[in-house]
């Protein structure tokens, strides 16, 4: 299927998707919204895609709602953003986070506003050096969305989240690392490499059991101790019926390496 406003492309196990509006800093409209939930609905049902890529074109990862998409006159009636977010930005999240495969996200420029959080959805966040992350909600007397007032105080704490989301100021890829918010900072030259390898590696793994263990710490935020050893129960007894735990034991017993198939 052909898109506009996204790119999609799948080798190796390795979904590549990335949102292709640059001369917008890729902002979300109505467009990119619909695409996008169709490019994440082939990943899913690929039977042949194990690690999904996320990126941008041009100089930026994504700067969040492109406000051109919905502007209002002064005298229009007052739109509805709570609608706008069930409808576009709260299924993305839940889409991303509930892949049964990891995601990893490369940032090769800003991300502000919702690019920010939607970033921070992500399983692994890898970051160029000149990259950098702005809660720029408060800017327009708005609250932080697609998850970002329940994701970033887990990421960095209460007190950290507040300073970003109360006073929209821009936090640098070196920093959001030091601070634990992504993964890895690394050289603008290297982002794009570094991305895709480690993408690779995680699609030769085994991506069942990959899915189990997002499952588990999805649930652990939520969970008291006692539930999260039912779930850690639950979700073991999944793994250990895989394709993927017999060969991986077959392999160590036979000192080889093991060929997983993510099943």
């Amino acid at each position: 299927m052909s898109f506009e406003t996204i790119t999609l492309t799948i080798e190796a196990g390795v979904a590549l998707l990335t949102l292709n509006r640059p001369d917008q800093l890729n902002s979300f409209n109505t467009q990119m919204h619909s695409e996008l939930r169709q490019a994440l609905k082939e990943v899913r049902q690929a039977p042949d895609v194990r690690a999904l890529l996320l990126t941008g074109a041009g100089r930026g990862f994504c700067a969040g709602q492109d406000l051109g998409d919905r502007a209002v006159a002064p005298s229009a009636e007052a739109p509805d953003l709570g609608q706008s977010i069930e409808k576009f930005y709260n299924p993305l999240i839940r889409t991303l986070r509930d892949l049964p495969m990891p995601v990893i996200c490369a940032v090769n420029g800003v991300a502000a506003g919702a690019g920010a959080n939607i970033a921070l959805a992500c399983d692994l966040v890898i970051a160029a050096k000149s990259a950098s992350f702005i809660q720029a909600f408060c800017k327009l007397g708005l609250i932080p969305d697609s998850g970002g007032t329940w994701t970033l105080p887990r990421l960095v704490g209460m007190a950290r989240a507040k300073s970003l989301m109360l006073l929209g100021d821009k936090l640098s890829a070196e920093r959001a690392e030091q601070w634990g918010m992504i993964y890895r900072c690394v050289d603008d030259a290297d982002l794009q490499d570094e991305a895709l390898s480690l993408a690779r590696h995680l699609a030769t793994q085994p991506t069942y059991g990959l899915a189990l263990i997002k499952r588990s710490l999805n649930a652990s935020m939520s969970n008291s101790f006692d539930d999260q050893l039912e779930v850690e129960r639950d979700l073991q007894r999944l793994g250990g019926r895989s394709e993927d735990y017999r060969e991986g034991v077959a392999a160590f017993m036979e000192k080889r390496t093991p060929k997983f198939k993510g099943c």
